[in-house]
Parts: C-alpha cells; sequence; structure tokens
C-alpha cells in the first residue's frame, strides 16, 4: 500500500470516549473526595460531628457515604456531558491518576498530620 492509497481512503470516524473518559475522571474525584473528608473528619471537630451517620462507626461513615455520593454525582454529570463526544483521553487519564496518587497521600498518616 502506498502513502497515495492512504491519502486516498476515507477517514475513519472517531469512536466517542466520553462514557469511559467520565468514568475515569470520577473516580478520581471520588476517591479525592474521599481523601478530603477524611482529613477534615480528623481535623475539625464539626466536620466530625456532621459526618456521624452511624454512632458504632463514627465519622467513617458519613466520609464514606458522602465521598460515594460525589463518586455517582460526577460521574452522572460527566457522563451527561461526555456521552458521544470524543475528548482528550491522556488529559483525562493524567487528571484522574494525579487525584489518586493526592488520594493516597492524603490518606497517608503522616502527610495528613502536615495538615
Amino acid at each position: 500500500m502506498s502513502s497515495s492509497d492512504l491519502a486516498e481512503s476515507p477517514r475513519t470516524p472517531a469512536i466517542p470516549n466520553g462514557s469511559g473518559a467520565a468514568a475515569l475522571l470520577a473516580a478520581g474525584i471520588g476517591c479525592f473526595a474521599l481523601a478530603i473528608l477524611a482529613v477534615a473528619a480528623d481535623k475539625f471537630a464539626l466536620i466530625k460531628k456532621t459526618l456521624d451517620f452511624y454512632n458504632p462507626t463514627g465519622p467513617l461513615s458519613g466520609v464514606t457515604t458522602t465521598a460515594i455520593g460525589v463518586w455517582l454525582l460526577s460521574w452522572a454529570i460527566l457522563e451527561w456531558r461526555w456521552k458521544n463526544r470524543t475528548v482528550a483521553a491522556p488529559a483525562i487519564c493524567a487528571v484522574a491518576f494525579a487525584l489518586l496518587i493526592l488520594s493516597l497521600i492524603l490518606t497517608f498518616p503522616p502527610a495528613a498530620d502536615l495538615l
């Protein structure tokens, strides 16, 4: 196949990747929300009291429940916006990965104690 054959062939339409990108970014957002809420509940008495949904588990019940809510809400919004679009997947993967790394750092006790 020569280069002229490639130039004459019709361009293959891009497959929308918005749904996958929405799920990936929402997961990063949900992880980051979990880390922020965990640190906030540990440091501030008012947030700790507010997130205590179930007494035997303490604020962990509210932290996880709220983080799951943030994850689902962000996924729904991103899915609605990106459903039939082709988005910059490498950039979205990088942001999601960065949020995951920040989440891991924030949930590491020595790092959380610095705040």
